[in-house]
């Protein structure tokens, strides 16, 4: 179970790495820049954490797939990206996707 709390932190610093990026506009924002960079190693860390307990492919697809569906609400919600129904089905397949991968897993 502390290796699924690992990997869900992980996802949430990974979104929040690809949000610091955004904003560090090619690391020329210095707290964005930090920002990005304290996500960045937070994910790494918790990822590694995670991948203790967890196959490598369910790890990595799952982290892979929530940052990314969090990075896209969030481009969403706040950033006034396309919120079409072919973009949200898709997120939800991706979620639909960890949910299957999280009680097909032996941990």
């Amino acid at each position: 179970m502390i290796s699924w709390i690992y990997l869900l932190s992980a996802a949430v610093f990974e979104a929040m790495y690809g949000i610091g990026l955004y904003y560090s506009k090619g690391f020329t924002v210095l707290w964005a820049s930090v920002f990005a960079v304290i996500s960045g190693i937070a994910t790494t860390i918790l990822l590694g954490l995670a991948m203790k307990g967890l196959p490598v492919g369910v790890s990595f697809v799952v982290w892979s797939g929530l940052a990314a569906v969090g990075t896209a609400i969030y481009g969403m919600t706040v950033l006034g990206e396309s919120h079409g129904a072919i973009r949200i089905s898709m997120m939800l397949l991706i979620l639909a996707g960890v949910v299957g991968l999280k009680f097909s897993s032996a941990s």
